[in-house]
Formats: C-alpha cells, sequence, structure tokens
C-alpha cells in the first residue's frame, strides 16, 4: 500500500513539473527530488533549472516529505535529491549525532554507499538547529552565547518565555538535551509549545523572548533576530549535498563535477539570503533560483 501510494504520489508531482520528454526512461532524463520546506524548494528548482541549461530533460517530484523523497530515492522514482548529514545519520541511519560537519559527512557518505547512495561534495551550508533572540533584547542583557543565556535563565528563571515546536521540546538532542548539555532549565510554564511556521513571528512580535530556529532560515536576517553561539557544540551537523543513485552515478559520471560547481558556491549566509528572498521579500522560487545561478556564474 505504501508504495502505491508513493508511486502515485511521484507521479503526480512529476507529470506537473516534467520539462519534457514522454518517459522516465529516456536517454539523458534526470528524476530530481526534493522535500517541502522554501529552502528545499530553491534548492530542487536550482538543480532542475541547471541541468536543464546542461541539456538534461529534467523530471522534479519536490514537496515530499524527508521519509518519502529518501524512499523514492532508494526505489528509484527519483535519481538525486539534496540530504542533509544530520537528517541522515539520526533518521535514516539511525546512528548517534556528530556535532563535528566532516565526521558527520564522512560517516554518512561511507554508510549510504553501501545501498548505492552516492554523496556528492557537502555544501558549506550547515542547516542546524539554532537558538534565536531579538538582537536589541540581547544586546540589553549582554547575552551572545548559550552559555550566557544559560546563566541568565539560572539566575532570572521567571524573567524570559522560550518558544519550541514540538519536535524539538520532544527530541533527546533538543530541548531536553540542550539544558542538559548547557545545565540549565527554563520552568515548563515559560516553554510555549506551537508550530515551526508560527516561532519566528511570536520572537519578533515579543510574545516570547527566545526562540528555536534553524540557521539558514531568511527570517533571521529579516526581522533583526540574532542566532546565539552554540559556544559548547551541542547541535547536530546538518550540511546538505546532493546524494544521486549510484546507477544514475555511472551513467552520467559528468554530474558529479556540476552538481559540485553549485555545492561549491552554497554557504550559509547564501542560503540565508536565498531564503529571505523567497519568505521575506516574497519573490518567486524560480526567479531566485535562476538568479543565482546566473549572479555564480553557473548558468548564462
Amino acid at each position: 500500500m505504501g508504495t502505491m501510494v508513493l508511486l502515485l504520489v511521484f507521479s503526480l508531482v512529476a507529470c506537473s513539473n516534467a520539462s519534457g520528454g514522454s518517459s522516465g526512461n529516456s536517454e539523458g532524463t534526470i528524476k530530481v527530488g526534493g522535500k517541502g520546506f522554501t529552502e528545499q524548494q530553491i534548492l530542487s528548482t536550482m538543480t532542475s533549472i541547471y541541468l536543464k541549461e546542461k541539456g538534461y530533460d529534467v523530471e522534479e517530484a519536490s514537496n515530499m516529505g524527508s521519509t518519502v523523497v529518501r524512499k523514492a530515492l532508494e526505489n528509484g522514482q527519483v535519481d538525486m535529491y539534496w540530504e542533509y548529514t544530520g537528517t541522515a545519520l539520526v533518521i535514516f541511519q539511525k546512528q548517534d549525532p556528530l556535532a563535528d560537519s566532516e565526521k558527520a559527512y564522512q560517516k554518512v557518505k561511507e554508510t549510504d554507499e553501501k545501498d548505492g547512495l552516492m554523496w556528492l561534495e557537502k555544501a558549506d551550508l550547515n542547516n542546524t538547529y539554532s537558538i534565536l533572540m531579538k538582537e536589541e533584547k540581547a544586546k540589553n542583557l549582554g547575552i551572545k552565547s548559550i552559555s550566557d543565556l544559560a546563566n541568565y535563565v539560572d539566575k532570572n528563571p521567571n524573567k524570559l518565555k522560550f518558544a519550541s515546536n514540538a519536535e524539538f521540546y520532544a527530541r533527546e538532542d533538543g530541548m531536553k538535551g540542550l539544558q542538559e548539555h548547557y545545565g540549565f532549565e527554563f520552568p515548563s510554564k515559560n516553554v510555549v509549545k506551537m508550530d515551526s511556521g508560527l516561532l519566528y513571528n511570536a520572537l519578533k512580535d515579543g510574545q516570547v523572548d527566545v526562540s528555536v530556529g534553524f540557521a539558514t532560515d531568511g527570517r533571521i536576517k529579516g526581522f533583526n533576530l540574532l542566532a546565539l553561539e552554540d559556544d559548547k557544540n551541542f547541535f547536530p551537523a546538518y550540511n546538505v549535498a546532493p546524494v544521486v543513485r549510484e546507477k544514475v552515478l555511472n551513467k552520467y559520471p559528468e554530474l558529479n563535477d556540476l552538481m559540485n560547481k553549485v555545492s561549491g558556491n552554497l554557504n550559509t549566509e547564501a542560503m540565508m539570503q536565498l531564503n529571505y528572498k523567497v519568505d521575506v521579500e516574497h519573490k518567486e522560487v524560480s526567479k531566485v533560483a535562476r538568479n543565482w545561478l546566473k549572479e555564480q556564474g553557473l548558468i548564462e
């Protein structure tokens, strides 16, 4: 039943976005997958535009959940997509999280290669969890790092409200682990749980004082927020990289160099700017992606 649903999802999405060609098996066709949030929409669209410009026929299968797109890759229903080292390590490979970016990358690369999934060059883009405050508030309280926050909360346990989504609140490598690692605790009555999409606005509007977020989110820049330094290296590395089926890479070995050029031009600041243009300035994903590729000299 699950496979049937996955096939239906892929068929619907791919058909609506296909760039041409009557069959996914036609020579030169690459099926590009992607997840359903802004950053992934930008990355998958960027990849599709780039490969089309390089002469490939491209089928797009976007807006999938993490598990669905991973299964689609494993089953050959997509040929490649961008994945995060931390997600692959913890969710798919069931291993302990690693804060060291290079160690995390090498671990997922070696493990997935055994199953015919090839990690290309990772980008200098780490979309890990971040603990956020309004810049002005943090400055007034003298808080620059999570250690500073921990010290403040210890001395003033009821002064700050913390916003968390349900996942971060429940995960061992989330709220609980963070507080244990840094040796502090927000009183439960001061923790406000909400949907991920509401976190940034709640912080901007002063409904809360501290929030969990993601390091490359454009709203950090747009809302004048400060990502506190993770000075004790708690959060796992979430570097992103293209993952390609080995059979596809063997058929089109030039994909390695092509996609590594994209990875080599991406970093956390660049991705934050791209996310900002879509989420805050409300520009079209395709235009943002194409303009970036042109600015980097990757397409004409």
